[in-house]
């Protein structure tokens, strides 16, 4: 059976993993510093936590359900304890990408994050459709990378993946530089900064007088609509009108040069302020 060392197991995101564990194939020992997420997994999941030293104790997989600030710290301070072979999985690729993983090149190393479910998709479930994170109702899709290690790692990590984002529907392999590109270069530089000024854009008609209620249903049904065209979803064109709309209105909102953002240096400096 193989054993897996979590930690941060009580926190945030490892509660979220130490709930998809539970009664999988893998025998799971819980490591948590803080009080607060020893209480959460004992009167939440019945788990009682280790020490490092024995949650590393013959080891094969060791997760690091932490910060990205804190991963480096983390992996340092147990670097000593990892036998050759242990596959080492981390949730993010920032850390990685900045190279605050130990230079030990007998160590595997996968990365691995969710797609979170798509605004697109066919639940029905009530839960499913309020589970907008994913890994708990909602089916979402995710995508991983081998950084370093043995071929065969990979789909030894994908299947450890496929558990903790549970359910997973589609999943793609990428390099950590290609997932440094999708985060924070295209999900949070590009799409979340995106829907900041749109949610600027909204209070600002409200502020010009429209109900809040009303600006919110245009504002909401019109992303629906116009993100199904705009990503195939459907088959349709915009009108006359919404074509010049978006030629007059895209060089007011964007910048000629926007795409450097996914230049090399821009995604490293990115990396660098979140780690």
């Amino acid at each position: 059976m193989t054993t897996i060392a979590l930690f941060g197991a009580g926190g945030k995101m490892g509660y979220r993993l130490s709930t998809n564990f539970k009664g999988s194939p893998y025998l799971v020992r819980h490591v948590e510093v803080s009080d607060a997420g020893r209480e959460r997994l004992k009167s939440g999941l019945g788990f009682d936590t280790v020490s490092a030293d024995e949650a590393l104790d013959g080891a094969d997989v060791v997760i690091l359900a932490v910060p990205d600030t804190a991963i480096g710290k983390v992996a340092a301070g147990i670097e000593s304890k990892l036998k050759p072979g242990t596959m080492v999985v981390v949730l993010d690729a920032a850390a990685p990408f900045a190279g605050h993983l130990p230079k030990r090149p007998d160590l595997t190393y996968f990365v691995t994050h969710p797609c979170h479910p798509p605004i697109f998709n066919d639940e029905t479930d009530l839960e499913a459709k309020r589970d907008f994170f994913g890994g708990v109702k909602a089916k979402q899709h995710i995508v991983s990378a081998l950084m370093q290690g043995p071929e065969e790692a990979y789909a030894t990590g994908e299947a450890i993946a496929k558990i903790i984002w549970a359910p997973v529907m589609r999943s793609h392999r990428v390099t950590v530089e290609q997932m440094a590109l999708l985060e924070p270069g295209l999900s949070e530089t590009v799409c979340a900064s995106l829907l900041v000024v749109m949610r600027e854009a909204m209070d600002e008609v409200v502020a010009r007088g429209v109900d809040r209620q009303a600006a919110l249903d245009f504002l909401l049904g019109h992303m629906n609509v116009l993100g199904a065209v705009i990503f195939g979803e459907t088959q349709g064109v915009f009108s006359d009108a919404c074509n010049k709309a978006i030629e007059f209105g895209k060089p007011v909102l964007m910048r000629d040069d926007w795409k450097r953002v996914f230049e090399p240096q821009e995604i490293a400096d990115s990396i660098r302020r979140i780690t």
